[in-house]
């Protein structure tokens, strides 16, 4: 009866969503907002974020302890949901299927946030048609120590590439500290083929800012922004426009007009500010759906990259290998020179002197472990560059964990410390694969 109590119900346009534990801190750092506080801000932006996620199956990444906990992935639509609450079912490369939730209103909205979802987390497609996605979706990473300018500066760079084959960007903050650049098209193509255009763009934009721009997998390869094609695979997912990200500011994944882009600062965007500005100007997105356009130039010009001799890229690890994908693994575990029959794969690669330093579904438990080991380590840690730690953020089977790299390429090698035991050494994925190997 005490739980009963302490919900507070909304009624929202002649629809009752009851919030549950409504005073539960979500953000207690740099600010302080509470699930309600939340909600009501999502309620703020309905106009704004339900046309990022209108007609997209969800997965719900839930934040179930506030901002400063580790979430987890729920793609399965609850069991308990409200009769008008839309699902639709997907299918995933791995063969399964699951039954996914589809927000179309407020309501819907207070209800996914009511669950922990403090971003959105929706699909590149429509579910009136699950097998042709109709964006294209940029985005822009940057490395360790990369300067927000710079990201400015490959947004641009991006800006013009799709102009010059036809199609329209519509660029936004991703609320962390890269862009997210969504392209509206016609739902003509496969993920595959989307993907294999966003891949193009992505070495084109490398081509013409090599200092600025890579396109290249594996986060040890890397140099300045990373331009992730993946992001198109089928299964994959980015947080939409309005999403608060799990930042101590709160901060927001906001659209932008393109003259904005240039003197635009992500920490001016946040819960606190967000509201009043889409009041103010509107939604800059808002006639995305009126600008569908097609890859052909795109598919095109991976066609030429293609025919020069540049095969397919690593896809995310849990996708079969693919025909002419280049070797997916890492250059640190290469064994040496790989060649296939094709030329596009005969490059020699290098292998990078790369040793794990932490595993933890806890990042900052893992961060505070890269710590002590540089304190061990301190003669070594004075040669490490920005870009030679690599935090990762591994999925897991329904949550996420941090894994922190070492490269050593800028140690001398009678310097180089051998691979140890991480600290601290928390993979809880570590069980599961052992089991997998044995059942192999």
């Amino acid at each position: 009866m005490a739980k009963e109590e302490a919900a507070e119900v909304l009624s929202i346009d002649g629809r009752e969503v009851r919030i549950t534990h409504p005073d539960k801190p979500y953000f207690s750092r740099a600010i302080k907002l509470s699930k309600l506080d939340l909600v009501r801000y999502y309620l703020s932006v309905a106009p704004g974020a339900i046309a990022g996620i209108r007609d997209r199956p969800l997965v719900l990444k839930r934040f179930v302890h506030g901002a400063e906990r580790e979430p987890f992935y729920q793609k399965r639509a609850p069991e308990g949901r409200p009769a008008w609450l839309k699902t639709v079912t997907l299918s995933f490369p791995s063969g399964r299927t699951a039954e996914e939730i589809v927000v179309d209103d407020a309501a819907g909205l207070a209800w996914v946030v009511n669950l922990g979802c403090i971003e959105l987390h929706p699909h590149a497609v429509r579910a009136y048609d699950l097998d042709h996605p109709d964006e294209l979706r940029i985005d822009l990473d940057p490395g360790p120590g990369v300067e927000w300018n710079d990201v400015r500066r490959v947004a641009m760079e991006a800006k013009g590439l799709l102009e010059e084959v036809g199609l329209r960007g519509w660029p936004k903050t991703s609320g962390s500290r890269g862009m997210h650049i969504n392209v509206r098209i016609q739902r003509s193509w496969s993920f595959t083929e989307v993907r294999r255009a966003a891949l193009a763009f992505s070495r084109e934009i490398e081509r013409r800012a090599p200092t600025l721009a890579t396109s290249k997998w594996w986060k040890e390869e890397r140099r300045g922004v990373f331009l992730d094609y993946n992001q198109n695979a089928k299964d994959r997912t980015t947080c939409s426009a309005y999403s608060v990200r799990p930042l101590p500011d709160a901060r927001v994944s906001t659209p932008l007009h393109w003259d904005e882009v240039p003197d635009c600062d992500p920490a001016d965007l946040t819960v606190t500010t967000v509201p009043a500005r889409l009041a103010a100007i509107g939604d800059p997105h808002e006639r995305m759906d009126d600008h569908a356009g097609s890859l052909e130039a795109l598919l095109e010009l991976a066609a030429r990259d293609e025919a020069a001799g540049l095969g397919d890229a690593p896809w995310p690890p849990h996708f079969r290998k693919m025909e002419g994908e280049a070797p997916r693994v890492a250059p640190s575990r290469a064994k040496g020179a790989r060649k296939s029959a094709k030329k596009t794969t005969a490059a020699k690669r290098t292998k990078m002197p790369l040793i794990v330093v932490a595993n933890s579904p806890d990042k900052e438990a893992a961060l505070a472990g890269l710590e002590r080991w540089k304190a061990r380590h301190s003669d070594v840690a004075a040669h490490l560059a920005v870009d030679d730690v690599l935090v990762d953020s591994m999925r897991g089977r329904s949550s996420t964990w941090t894994r922190i790299r070492v490269n050593l390429r800028n140690v001398p090698e009678s310097m180089r410390p051998p691979q140890g035991t991480p600290d601290p050494d928390d993979d809880p994925t570590r069980a599961w694969r052992e089991a997998h190997r044995k059942r192999s």
